[in-house]
């Protein structure tokens, strides 16, 4: 664990590794053997180490032994302590591409080869608009419940895909949200209002459209649950409905179409941006 400045431990910085995430795995392994070579060949034991790192001897275990995902910061206090001149904190490249669960990354993954992105979201905002606060409250509520290390990582992993605004060119990012998705206060008032002032700053954006369906339409084509499809610079995409295809992300041109013919419908009867922007912004006044 890490060490507060008044001696106290500190919440332990980093994740264990899934065992059935073979990549990971082998990644964090070869990363905790290089970390005991550097160790060992600066004739430090592990209890000297963690102390000089400001960690527990148990956590340096841990890293070496490939059992537990250091955060980066651990990387960077390492290569100071080991004099490695950056080829540690270095390590952090490899060590990005496995800190987050393996269904995230892969996520992740699609979405930053996407030129484009429409989405319908019923319950909650939509992961990439979310601010920490928000999706820190969804993980905390989950059933059956998250350890709070589990829900750090998430968070962690949830915010990392945000980095797709920052992308020249940013793709195309087109999303729906139910009313009521905006009318729950997760996580309370204040997270709440922090949420929905994010939505309003996203919204601006040129290559952002954000709709919101408002719950006293009668016909309304997204019923059978959420939809997304990203599409790709090469023509390809992936899609996936809660309520198509058994919930099963596809790429057959004949049941994409199904899914942006529903998502076309969507976006016709939802309010067009500038009305779904006034629309949020009266709920803020609301409070």
């Amino acid at each position: 664990m890490g060490v507060d400045s008044d001696g106290t431990e500190a919440e332990e910085p980093g994740w264990d590794v899934d065992p059935e995430d073979e990549q990971g795995v082998a990644v964090v392994a070869a990363l905790g053997r290089q970390l005991r070579a550097w160790r060992e060949a600066a004739g430090l034991r592990p209890a000297d180490f963690g102390a000089a790192i400001q960690y527990g001897e148990d956590q340096v275990r841990k890293v070496e032994s490939g059992k537990r995902i250091p955060r980066p910061e651990y990387l960077d206090r390492a290569d100071e302590v080991l004099n490695a001149g950056g080829r540690i904190s270095a390590m952090k490249a490899d060590l990005e591409q496995v800190r987050y669960p393996k269904k995230v990354r892969d996520l992740a993954k699609l979405e930053a080869r996407a030129v484009e992105i429409g989405a319908y979201r019923i319950h909650g905002i939509h992961g990439v608009l979310q601010t920490a606060e928000y999706a820190r409250a969804l993980f905390e509520m989950r059933l059956p419940a998250y350890s709070q290390d589990e829900v750090e990582r998430y968070v962690a992993a949830r915010m990392a895909r945000r980095s797709l605004f920052k992308r020249n060119p940013a793709p195309s990012l087109s999303i729906v949200q139910e009313e009521a998705s905006l009318r729950r206060r997760i996580g309370g008032t204040m997270v709440w209002r922090q949420q929905l002032e994010r939505l309003l700053e996203v919204s601006r954006l040129r290559h952002v459209a954000l709709q919101v369906m408002p719950i006293d339409r009668e016909v309304h084509a997204g019923m059978d649950g959420g939809i997304e499809v990203l599409k790709f610079g090469d023509g390809s995409a992936v899609g996936r409905s809660e309520g198509a295809f058994g919930g099963r992300p596809v790429s057959d041109p004949r049941q994409l179409r199904i899914l942006e013919l529903r998502y076309g419908m969507i976006r016709a009867q939802a309010l067009t941006p500038l009305e779904s922007r006034d629309f949020i912004e009266e709920l803020l006044g609301e409070t």
